[in-house]
């Protein structure tokens, strides 16, 4: 399955607005990046994706990033220090294991909101919305090749 129809520009509209709803919330940001494989392990990769979209970069290290290599069938969240030093231990991995229900059933934007909105509230939790935040990082849906 390619990138292209992995998603429907109406599904990536409804993940793009998730991201939004959650955000209004929290000083903290989400992205997801959608490419079609990967050379190195999904994890590993999410890691350089999170350098290269500058999210290590949010003043309270508090980015998290959903990470999706389609024909590996493979995906990775990797949070900042700011958001990893407080969430409990075990949350990115029930928090993939939510969206992996999904996924398994071929409910890829389903899952992709629910990861979503798991990681707003844990963000919210711990670094709620001030009136001088400011949005640091897009909202749309990155993509590799």
């Amino acid at each position: 399955m390619s990138k292209e129809v992995f998603l429907t520009p109406e599904e990536e509209q409804e993940i793009v607005t998730a991201i939004t709803m959650a955000e209004k919330e929290t000083s903290g940001e989400i992205r997801v990046h959608i490419e079609n494989t990967s050379s190195i392990a999904a994890y590993d990769r999410a890691l350089i994706v999170f350098e290269e979209l500058k999210m290590h970069e949010t003043e309270l290290k508090n980015g998290v990033l959903i990470y999706l290599a389609v024909a590996d069938k493979a995906f990775a969240i990797c949070g900042d220090k700011g958001i990893n030093d407080l969430v409990p231990t075990d949350f990115w991995d029930t928090t993939k294991e939510a969206m992996l229900f999904h996924f398994k059933n071929g409910n890829f934007k389903e899952g992709l909101i629910e990861g979503i909105q798991k990681a707003g509230s844990q963000l919210k939790s711990y670094f709620p919305w001030q009136k001088e935040d400011t949005n640091e990082l897009s909202n749309e849906i990155s993509k590799g090749e």
